[in-house]
């Protein structure tokens, strides 16, 4: 059984993850080796990856996942852990960018990926400290406040548990008075994101799949009514092929990689807190997003530790600086963390794309990939598997819940940073003064 406390094969200022010192007992998974024959090959065992291959299997598919590290190695073992239901844009915009009959169905999948998250969750028994407590928006102005609430009305509009949350019922659900309100979505929650993925990958082999660690992909090469993806030591024969590697894509499957930008996610947490802190702070166990243009996310995990994420650092120096401010932040947010002691600091990459959309991508007749989550991976990464499991099964695209296109390189991709680095400076300006 492997139980580490740091993330292997990981930079130092990443790689002290809670989640990985708090993670269950998983089983060695041996790297590829030879030749091997399956329906269906997957390329990465993140929440992706592993979901298609449940369904997949539950299916009566014959399936091979091939991991670079170890299941949930990547976002899916790092990420804060929120279960936040529906795509970044409004159900409006969808419906009105995709027309009624896709843009409707779009709306109606992602929506329901926190029903998908905890269903699996409940039906598979796995261990993962779930809790449906809702997902909570925290506006940081009036301006962005506003904004929640069109969302809001417009998610009740068509039949769905999201709340208008005022200033006071925020001060209650957060512990302070920061807050000009926001919004509460109750088909969201939380959970342990790595023993989530560790679960999803339990689950998958006792469906029948197999999973092989430490085998990253080399290649993939398509025929007719085949498909071959190769690793250093091995290789697969399949009739289908998904690609489910997300930020951690690189090179592999071009333009595949060059269609999304690899940000950096950072966290921290503290040790267990008091008793009278931890009930002072998210009494109910919320997990809140804020409106900051530099996103900040905030929760409690099941031992009653608090933990702080955000985003926008490049290089180690700037790693390090973010999870100091991060440590900041959270003592000016919640001043009774002043002299908690800080134990844990860790990051990894999320995919962003152009659109803030997530792409499903037909890379040859046989071959599929998605990623591109922008931040929401939980949920909309467990739906991506499973819309990809519809159709390796056969579904018609035009059936899917979700479009399929080609992937676009995205303008002075090789730029990207710099880039980034001058939105990240602008971002944090216009947020210290709340604009």
């Amino acid at each position: 059984m492997i139980h580490d406390a740091i993330i292997a094969n990981e930079r130092a200022p990443l790689a002290e993850s809670l989640w990985t010192a708090t993670a269950n007992p998983t089983p060695e998974r041996p790297p590829l080796s030879g030749a091997v024959v399956a329906d269906i090959v997957i390329v990465g065992a993140g929440f992706t990856g592993l979901s298609a291959a449940l369904h997949l299997a539950e299916a009566g598919k014959s399936v091979v996942v091939l991991e670079a590290e170890t299941p949930g190695w990547g976002a899916s073992g790092r990420n804060g852990g929120q279960v936040n239901p529906g795509l970044k844009a409004d159900p409006s915009a969808t419906e009105t960018k995709y027309g009624e009959y896709l843009g409707s169905r779009m709306v109606r999948r992602s929506a329901a990926g926190g029903d998908l998250v905890f269903g699996l969750i409940e039906k598979h028994d796995i261990n993962c400290d779930a809790q449906r407590v809702g997902w909570v928006r925290s506006a940081t102005n009036n301006k962005t406040l506003a904004a929640l609430q069109t969302t809001g009305q417009e998610w009740r509009d068509r039949g769905h548990d999201v709340a208008d949350v005022s200033a006071t019922e925020m001060a209650e659900i957060v512990g302070v008075d920061h807050y000009v309100g926001g919004l509460i979505d109750r088909r969201g929650g939380n959970l342990h994101p790595l023993n989530y993925a560790l679960g999803l990958a339990d689950a998958a082999e006792k469906a029948g799949a197999l999973i092989y660690g430490h085998s990253p992909a080399t290649g993939v090469k398509h025929f007719e009514d085949s498909v071959r993806v190769t690793t250093d030591q091995g290789e697969v024969a399949a009739t289908h092929a998904l690609l489910c590697t997300n930020a951690y894509t690189g090179d592999f499957a071009q333009p595949l990689g060059r269609s999304i930008v690899p940000v950096t996610s950072l966290q921290v947490a503290t040790e267990p807190l008091s008793d009278n802190v931890a009930h002072s702070i998210l009494p109910e166990g919320h997990s809140p997003s804020d409106t900051r243009r530099l996103l900040r996310y905030f929760r409690k995990d099941a031992a009653g530790r608090f933990i702080m994420g955000g985003r926008g650092a490049l290089g180690d120096d700037d790693i390090r600086k973010a999870h100091a401010v991060l440590r900041a932040s959270s003592e000016e947010l919640f001043p009774q963390l002043s002299g908690a002691r800080w134990t844990h600091a860790w990051g990894g990459n999320v995919a962003m794309t152009s659109n803030h959309e997530p792409g499903m991508h037909l890379l040859a007749p046989n071959v599929m990939a998605g990623l591109g989550f922008n931040g929401r991976g939980v949920g909309m990464a467990t739906v991506m598997g499973l819309l990809l499991a519809d159709w390796a099964l056969g579904c018609p695209e035009a059936e899917l819940d979700f479009p399929v296109t080609q992937a676009k390189p995205i303008p002075f991709h090789r730029f990207r940073n710099l880039g980034l680095g001058a939105t990240v400076a602008v971002f944090r300006l216009l947020d210290r003064f709340k604009l």
